[in-house]
């Protein structure tokens, strides 16, 4: 039997319907090969989200977007169509989250740890991570401030990099090479000189080291010294000072107290001091005993009359 033109035409328009439709209906988010079960989540904001973008789970995709409604309340109803294979605990959280730093959006499935699952239709909780491009900005910023600070050292490279500041260089460097030319004919001045003094050099060094020598030897002589006067200071401890001191200390208290009683009216000798009628009477006895020595000398028979023989006294 032969097909006509016309029914291969058909047949041909018919698959390339289907296949149309089926394509719309993949893109749409609609699995036509295999079930699917539908979930719910309500969003403030969907920026960037589209229907038959992608629901992931750790970066695997297990269903798409199928439908987006929004509310009057301004919120927006997200349908989420998931392979039947999977199991969504009633816990799970429905995350939209950035992919790149365009914008884009997908639905990150952050799966609970419940041990009830998910029934068809069920609404899941929501959430809205913030774009790359916010996450970003802190970073932003600082290449920014960065940037800035790039530009100022920039800058002071420039202005050292100018003509003047190289010539005040290049001055700076043919003075420093003069400086060590200089050293380098100080050195040579010094080689010079020490190569002349060597003999005197050797001289001192010869002399130093019989002061060495003698100093070493001295050094004996300090040490028998030293063992001396530690020798007299331990004969000093080991005597009696303290009894010594103890004696003195009484001696200088009795001292002190006949020295005060001198000073006082007590005693004849402090009397003599410190009265004046005891020395005004001492004074008048004593010429009193002057003038009779000396009439003593002059009329001595008026005090002494004897005679050998025995006679009569005048």
């Amino acid at each position: 039997m032969k097909i006509s033109n016309e029914t291969k035409i058909g047949a041909l328009t018919v698959i390339a319907i289907t296949i149309l439709v089926l394509g719309y209906s993949f893109l749409k988010g609609n699995d036509v090969f295999s079930g699917s079960n539908k979930f719910y989540a309500v969003y403030n904001s969907v920026e960037g989200l589209g229907v038959s973008k992608p629901v992931l789970v750790n970066g695997f995709q297990i269903g798409r977007i199928s439908k987006m409604e929004l509310q009057p309340d301004g919120h927006t109803i997200v349908e989420f169509k998931i392979e039947e294979k999977y199991d969504i605990p009633n816990n799970t959280l429905a995350k939209l989250e950035s992919t790149d730093l365009l914008g884009s959006k997908a639905i990150v499935f952050e799966l609970g740890n419940s041990k009830i699952l998910a029934e068809n239709k069920d609404t899941l909780k929501a959430d809205i991570q913030g774009s790359l491009a916010e996450s970003l900005q802190p970073i932003q910023k600082k290449a920014e401030m960065l940037i800035t600070k790039l530009d100022s050292s920039l800058a002071a490279i420039n202005k050292i990099l100018n003509p003047n500041f190289q010539k005040n260089v290049d001055r700076s460097f043919m003075s420093i090479a003069n400086s060590l030319q200089t050293l380098e004919g100080v050195t040579k001045k010094i080689d010079n000189l020490v190569g002349t003094q060597t003999k005197h050099i050797d001289v001192i060094l010869s002399n130093a080291e019989v002061v060495s020598s003698n100093l070493k030897t001295s050094t004996g002589h300090i040490n028998g010294m030293a063992t001396n006067v530690e020798k007299i200071s331990n004969d000093i401890a080991a005597s009696n000072i303290k009894n010594t001191l103890d004696n003195a200390n009484k001696a200088m208290a009795d001292l002190q107290a006949t020295i005060a009683n001198i000073n006082s009216t007590k005693g004849t000798l402090g009397l003599l001091m410190n009265d004046d009628k005891v020395y005004k009477n001492m004074d008048a006895a004593t010429n009193s005993l002057n003038n009779l020595l000396l009439d003593l000398k002059a009329h001595p028979k008026r005090y002494v009359s004897f005679s050998v023989f025995g006679g009569k006294k005048d």
